[in-house]
């Protein structure tokens, strides 16, 4: 069987791949590892964001934790990175958050943080899953004659909740703005997710006159056609209530996407300029660099260039984001997607502490969003996948790698030509970005058709 943990967690339809079972055991086997490792039972965070099959799932997962003695702390809906700053504020030993962020409202996730508040290693996943067994048929094996300890009568682990845990979030979120937001229009695309209950009173709290929009969550509407994978309706409605900025979560609210006062779109790349020009012109950007994907714009690293900065690169998902941050020493971070890490104050990618900054700018600089956003200048960008039969091929191919080679030379520095395997399906992405886009389109036409002719 593939590996059980995504690049974001255990993530699957719920009630079927993700079912009950799998979250019970997830919860013990996670637990039991983590109790070791600390020589004794857990205190275990879990948060969960508003989709129907989350009570069911985080029960299942709260179970496990208390069967090998371990003490379930349930903080309700409530975004991912809360949680992240939660494990670190209550001296948890670990978080867990029944998510499945940005996707429809069957899916869900189980993700863990570890006690730094940052998720867990590809090593420590490896770990829990040693433990947990299927059969030849892909189904779970509830024969759970595991390592980890079954207590009983006054050992027995405990679930509690936490009705205010929510409050030590938002007042930490609060403390990381430094202006007041008075007079500024905002409308939130809330997802119908975690952030419904956050990020409009949070703005409010902070002086913003606030418009609201999805954020009546009833446990079917999660991201169903809003948040910020859909943000037309956002751009819409800033436009009709002549807003200043619009800013949209996904169904965890750990992205943000905004939206500029005239409707345009301000994506992860964007944000990161507007930031991360703002802390190196005031000489508060280490080592003057940020991190961002191979899939950012190309206009994100001439932009920093042009201002003496620099752009460190590295492999799609924000884990991989993190990695490079804490690596290189860095405290800005992020995707196009909008997963922006500010690491000085948060340990995972956080959207309403990225809504801060971003408002932050707007209010110390007195610049629209729309001037604000034309630091950038945006190359175009042409993706192709390809379907293949065995996207291995590419890597052992001599008329592939001639075609990339003859590629590469074509765009030139002002261009670049990125060909890579999906890590989940049999498919070839083939990314060209340059300024001419006329020609990025013919180059990555070619590349694709020469890969499809060797592997289709």
């Amino acid at each position: 069987m593939a590996r059980l943990f995504g690049t974001d967690g255990v993530r699957g339809i719920a009630n079927t791949f993700l079912s009950p079972e799998l979250a019970f055991v997830l919860g013990r086997v996670g637990a039991g590892v983590i109790g070791q490792k600390f020589g004794r039972p857990p205190k275990v965070i879990v948060g969960r964001d508003t989709r129907l099959s989350g009570d069911m799932l985080g029960a299942a997962v709260m179970a496990g934790i208390a069967s090998v003695g371990g003490h379930a702390l349930d903080v309700g809906v409530i975004p991912t990175p809360g949680v992240a700053f939660l494990v670190r504020d209550l001296s948890a030993d670990a978080g867990i958050i029944v998510s499945a962020s940005h996707n429809p409202m069957e899916y869900n996730g189980i993700k863990f943080i570890s006690a730094d508040g940052f998720k867990l290693s590809d090593e420590e996943e490896l770990e829990i899953e040693e433990h947990i067994i299927f059969d030849e048929r892909g189904q779970l094996s509830l024969n759970l004659n595991d390592a980890f300890s079954r207590p009983v009568g006054d050992s027995v682990g405990k679930v509690s909740r936490s009705h205010h845990a929510g409050e030590r979030y938002l007042e930490y979120a609060k403390s990381t703005l430094d202006v007041g937001l008075e007079g500024l229009k905002v409308v939130v695309d809330c997802a119908n997710g975690a952030a419904s209950r956050y990020t409009p009173r949070l703005l409010e709290d902070l002086g913003a006159s606030v418009t609201a929009i999805h954020n009546e969550p009833d446990g079917r509407n999660i991201n169903a056609g809003c948040g910020s994978t859909c943000p037309e309706t956002l751009a819409k409605t800033v436009v009709e209530v002549h807003a200043d900025v619009g800013l949209a979560h996904d169904g965890d609210a750990d992205r943000l996407i905004a939206v500029d006062e005239k409707g345009n779109l301000v994506d992860g790349d964007h944000i990161m300029a507007i930031c991360g020009l703002d802390l190196l012109r005031r000489g508060m950007l280490p080592k003057d660099s940020i991190v961002a994907t191979v899939y950012s714009n190309l206009g994100l690293s001439k932009t920093f260039a042009r201002e003496g900065g620099n752009v460190v690169i590295t492999k799609n998902g924000d884990r991989y984001v993190l990695e490079e941050m804490r690596k290189q020493g860095v405290i800005l971070g992020g995707e196009q997607s909008g997963h922006i890490i500010f690491l000085d104050r948060n340990t995972t990618g956080d959207g309403l502490i990225t809504a801060l900054a971003l408002l932050s700018v707007l209010k110390r600089t007195g610049a629209s969003l729309s001037e604000l956003a034309s630091c950038m200048d945006v190359y175009p960008q042409v993706l192709v996948n390809v379907n293949v039969r065995d996207k291995e091929g590419l890597f052992s191919s001599s008329v592939i790698n001639e075609v990339i080679e003859w590629a590469k030379e074509t765009m030139g520095e002002d261009g670049r030509i990125f060909v890579r395997p999906s890590g989940t399906e049999s498919l070839i992405r083939v990314l060209g970005e340059g300024p001419d886009e006329s020609m990025v389109r013919e180059v990555v036409s070619k590349v694709a058709s020469i890969i499809e002719k060797e592997l289709g």
